[in-house]
């Protein structure tokens, strides 16, 4: 017959109540932390480019020698005018004439 301890717990059972108690403390605190930012991140503010604009590389280069003047205004120029809102109405149609 298998003796009975009453309510005591072994050495093994304090140990793995107390790691259970940790985990679950942690969880719960983890849990609440990422609610917490999730809640407090608002859509308001645009996110910061991740590098420097098209422009600012191309006169880093223009100021380091890499292309001359005339270079430099024509790339910056395509870069103006491609980068600027599309106003293309769309693609041209052409009738022909009737024969």
């Amino acid at each position: 017959m298998m003796p009975w301890y009453g309510h005591n717990l072994s050495g093994w059972g304090w140990f793995a109540m107390s790691v259970g108690m940790i985990v679950f403390w942690g969880v719960t605190i983890i849990v609440v932390v990422a609610v917490v930012r999730a809640l407090g991140r608002s859509q308001d503010y645009p996110r910061p480019p991740a590098g420097p604009s098209p422009e600012q590389v191309l006169a880093e280069r223009f100021a380091r020698g890499e292309i001359d003047e005339e270079d430099y205004r024509r790339r910056l120029s395509t870069l103006r005018t491609s980068t600027a809102p599309n106003t293309d109405p769309g693609p041209r149609t052409t009738s022909l004439p009737p024969s």
